[in-house]
């Protein structure tokens, strides 16, 4: 969560000075060339978001697979009492993972 803050930090740093580089009205064109120094502020949100990939690859793999075991249940029922009742399904009604895949 820290990455996003750094990258909307960097963010807002760098918008005063594209600002003050952008030639307004009745000015004349800058000598210098008006994105100086995108490619690295490029290179560096590459490496942040790169960086927080691999911080949640390894949370989305484990959100994946107990997300796997919700199969093995009904959607729950609330009964006119209030009580919220999960079924487990029967071994018939169990579909495997590869019949329920849907190829894109």
């Amino acid at each position: 969560m820290r990455h996003v803050f750094l990258a909307a930090g960097l963010c807002a740093l760098a918008a005063p000075a594209l600002s003050q580089a952008l030639p307004q009205d009745g000015d004349s064109a800058p000598d210098a060339p008006l994105f100086e120094g995108l490619d690295e502020l490029a290179e560096g949100m590459r490496k942040l978001l790169e960086g927080i990939q691999d911080d949640v690859a390894p949370l989305m793999e484990d959100l994946s697979e107990q997300l796997r075991g919700l199969n093995a249940y009904h959607p729950p029922e609330v009964l006119p009492n209030g009580d919220i009742i999960i079924r487990r399904k029967t071994p018939a009604e169990l579909v495997p993972e590869d019949e329920g895949a849907i190829d894109i």
